[in-house]
Parts: structure tokens; sequence; C-alpha cells
């Protein structure tokens, strides 16, 4: 084995051990598309998931984030952090725990009078709020690029001689 490749591999171990020393957490759980369920008897540090549900039981030691999900919390499962949901819902069953901020963006909190939320609770609940946070940039953004447009035709239009 040549010299220069025993060098490429060292370097490349040499950067998957560094990764690993250096990782957040094994557990940490983030998922697209497929749902995240936290057992009674598990814990996690995070969840986040895009455009799936996190099903809570167990407890999380950090925070709960969704992209076009749900959050789900029963059987006095706990979150230690916050809870954000970007167009999903929150349920807060009977018994559940959240030690920091529940946050909903363009969906619903359904929370029981007996679940406790130790921080403040933010709903922005339905479409509207999406179409201001994620539509109302694209409009402007388009009609930047529209006026561009039309600057740049007038600008390189032929001129037309005038007549005599």
């Amino acid at each position: 084995m040549g010299s220069k490749l025993r060098s490429l591999l060292l370097l490349l171990v040499a950067i998957m051990v560094s990764t690993a020393a250096f990782a957040d957490s094994p557990h940490e759980r983030t998922q697209f598309g497929r749902d995240i369920v936290v057992g009674p008897n598990d814990e996690i540090s995070d969840a986040t998931c895009f455009a799936c549900t996190v099903r809570i039981h167990g407890h999380v030691a950090g925070d709960v984030t969704t992209f076009g999900g749900s959050v789900v919390v029963e059987d006095e499962g706990e979150i230690a952090g916050d809870t954000t949901t970007f167009g999903g819902d929150v349920r807060l069953s009977h018994g559940v725990k959240v030690n920091g901020d529940v946050t909903v963006f363009g969906g619903r909190l359904r929370r029981d009078p007996a679940a406790i939320v130790h921080g403040d609770v933010t709903n922005f609940g339905g479409a509207i709020w999406l179409v201001l946070i994620f539509g109302v940039p694209f409009v402007v953004l388009g009609a930047f690029i529209a006026l561009i447009v039309w600057l740049v035709r007038r600008l390189l239009r032929p001129a037309v001689p005038a007549a005599a």
C-alpha cells in the first residue's frame, strides 16, 4: 500500500473518530417523514422531526421541534426543554409536564387542564400565520425579481428612430 493511500486512510479514520468524540449526544433523534416514539422507559436528549409526529410517553431531556408535524405527550411524559411546532399541533394529555416554553405556529394547542407547562405558552393558530411567515417573503421576492426583469428589458430595448 502506498504512503499516500495509507495517509489518506489514517486521515479518514481520524476524522471519523473525532466526529464521534464531539457529537452532542447519542440519544438525539432526528427524522424525516418517520414518526419518533419515545417509550415509557426511554430517555432522549432532543427530538427533531420534519413532516412527522413526535409521540412522547417517556422523558426528553432537551427540546422537541417539528416542522409540518405534531407533538403528542401522553402517559405522564416529560419534556425538560422547549416544545416548538411549525404547521402542526401540540397535544398535552393529563399528567404530562413541559419545563420549557410551548410554541405553536400554524397549528392548534390541545392542553388538558392537568398538564403542567412551566414556561410560556404561545399559540399562533391557523394557517394565516404560516402564510404571513412563509408566503409574504416569497411575494416580496417575486415582486423584486419582476422589477429587475422589467428594468433589464427596458434598458435592452432597441431605440426606435424618430419619424421624419
